[in-house]
């Protein structure tokens, strides 16, 4: 066969993405400290940029004027237009066609007000693996315990509590708030808050989460095994031991006075301080970049915190004395760019801020039960749901979310924290809670009285199946395990004895 050369023409769609659509991506997902420094280098690098400090506009944008919600739209237009590549395109445009879409879609307005009624979304958000040896050098304990969490097998308002417990940790691996204020906060049971806080005390390093030194040291002697009555009342009178006055602690522990050196000494290699050995910078001021309030008739208002939104102009004057004064072709060219360059990030900011309120909004809209009525109302949801409901790509929402925070009634929490796991039912109705699920699971077997109740993983799926809950056998082991609920074989046996 003959080699020859020869010219074709192919017809063919590709995405493009610009410098110009690649930074208003990456300011999309960047957090309100990233995105305040990144204005800050553009305005010392931009000599057309300037701050618009004017307090009228800052005011108006805090006003309680009511909006409209945010039209639905279902289609995903992703690679429907050409990537948008015109310095000068509208707003709207300005994340079409890549992984974004579709953000603003004419909303004006820098508040929205939605009613309590919302639809519960479905699916499920799989967590990743932790294994001590892969934490990265220099983790703080909060990311070193997060990443436990993944494992720790709590959904739902569990997983709620153990995040706020996680946030109210200090830096010597204390809980530093009181537990029934939490549990009221989000409206949930005492007894399941302190549920929780039992498995979060299981964490490594032993010791994390207790809520003074003799916890700390009563939760490092039980993962040794060395917690009985004397250790017990040793740890009860500290005091005596600070003051040294070993006979009245022989007393109250009822031991030798060798036995009590061995106490002393044991009590002595114990970490009264468990978070001390991770590192990491103190965490910077939590500040929200949404503000969620109730308004007159129930409905809850969405804000944005303008107080993180950096606001710049184009100085057009600036630009039309140096653009006049310029003879050279380098010195036009320069001015030029500065001049598409600033118009652009101007845009960008706007398009991210309309994009974050827009998904914000439709994230309280589908959980607005939480925020009426505490943690056990949060309902499934994933970003498929949120990104069908305003018509973005799931994409977009994941980096609007990304870094964000919603200060609300019940506490300030991060975006994320609303997507919660799901379990499908059968018959195609709606989608199951994984925390609602797991409470029919202790449910059943609380109520077992004699060994021959006992209840199979087996027979408690076919119990779940009728009540409508579609689930796997492997699922309720998961579950029951993470619950520490022994097998059913172990129950039959603890129940014959």
């Amino acid at each position: 066969m003959a080699l020859s050369q020869r010219l074709e023409l192919r017809q063919g769609q590709g995405l493009v993405l610009t410098p110009q659509l690649q930074q208003a991506i990456k300011l999309l997902q960047l957090s309100n400290l990233e995105l305040e420094e990144f204005v800050e280098t553009e305005l010392e690098r931009n000599p057309l940029l300037t701050r618009d400090e004017r307090e009228g506009d800052r005011e108006a944008l805090r006003a309680d004027a009511p909006a409209p919600a945010p039209e639905m739209a279902a289609a995903d237009q992703m690679g429907a237009r050409e990537a948008q590549s015109d310095l000068d395109a509208p707003a709207d445009d300005v994340f079409a066609d890549a992984s974004p879409d579709d953000l603003a879609s004419g909303e004006n307005s820098e508040a929205a007000a939605w009613s309590r009624v919302g639809s519960g979304g479905g699916g499920a958000e799989p967590f990743g693996s932790f294994a001590p040896e892969d934490r990265p050098r220099g983790a703080t304990l909060a990311e070193h315990v997060t990443a436990q969490l993944a494992l720790a097998g709590l959904v739902g308002p569990r997983r709620a509590i153990a995040q706020v417990l996680i946030d109210a940790v200090d830096e010597g691996g204390y809980l530093r708030a009181d537990l029934s204020e939490i549990s009221e906060r989000l409206g949930a049971p005492l007894a399941m808050a302190e549920e929780v806080l039992a498995v979060l005390q299981g964490f490594d390093p032993t010791g994390v989460f207790a809520r003074d030194v003799a916890e700390c040291l009563k939760l490092q002697l039980i993962e040794r095994g060395r917690f009985d009555e004397p250790a017990a009342a040793l740890i009860s009178r500290l005091d005596l031991l600070a003051r040294h006055d070993l006979g009245a602690l022989r007393k109250v522990c009822g031991v030798s006075e060798g036995r009590l050196g061995e106490m002393i000494a044991e009590l002595r290699s114990l970490t009264p301080r468990p978070g001390a050995a991770f590192g990491g910078e103190p965490a910077p001021t939590l500040i929200p970049d949404v503000f969620v309030r109730e308004a007159p008739g129930g409905a809850w208002r969405v804000e944005l915190n303008t107080e993180t939104l950096p606001r710049v102009l184009v100085d057009r004057r600036y630009h039309a004395q140096i653009s006049a004064a310029a003879r050279r072709e380098k010195e036009t060219s320069f001015v030029s760019e500065c001049l598409a360059s600033a118009n652009w990030l101007v845009k960008s900011l706007d398009q991210r801020a309309r994009t974050i309120l827009k998904v914000a909004g439709e994230i309280v809209r589908q959980q607005d039960a939480f925020l009426a009525y505490g943690v056990e109302h949060l309902r499934p949801l994933n970003l498929k749901t949120v990104a069908d409901a305003i018509g973005m790509h799931e994409s977009t929402v994941s980096r609007a979310t990304s870094n964000k925070y919603m200060a609300t009634p019940r506490g300030v929490f991060e975006m994320k924290f609303f997507f919660t796991f799901a379990i499908p039912a059968t018959g195609g109705g709606e989608a199951h809670s994984a925390e609602s699920v797991r409470h029919k699971i202790r449910q059943l077997i609380d109520g077992e009285g004699a060994a021959d109740q006992v209840h199979s993983d087996d027979a408690i799926v076919d119990i779940l199946k009728e009540a409508g809950v579609d689930i796997a056998r492997r699922t309720v082991a998961k579950y029951r395990d993470a619950m520490r609920i022994p097998s059913s074989v172990e129950r039959k046996r603890r129940l014959a004895m």
